[in-house]
């Protein structure tokens, strides 16, 4: 079998794979009563997220991710 007979072979896989998991949420969501997902998998309501700063007060006593605390230095 050469790459491309194999790639082929992994495309319709994976699109049988994205098929039968469309299915499997659809009859989910019907059997939960809830409205069903679209078919494009995105939910039909968005959040909006506000452009305004967060508040500052949020942000006491938090460590900045992989750099630690802001008054303390690496040992």
């Amino acid at each position: 079998m050469s790459v491309q007979d194999d790639l082929a072979a992994v495309k319709r896989c994976l699109e049988d794979l994205v098929r039968t998991v469309g299915q499997l949420e659809r009859s989910l969501t019907a059997e939960r009563g809830a409205p069903a997902v679209p078919a494009s998998g995105r939910a039909e309501s968005l959040v909006t997220i506000p452009d305004t700063p967060y508040d500052s007060d949020l942000w006491t006593d938090t460590d900045d991710e992989g750099l630690g605390a802001r008054d303390r230095h690496a040992p």
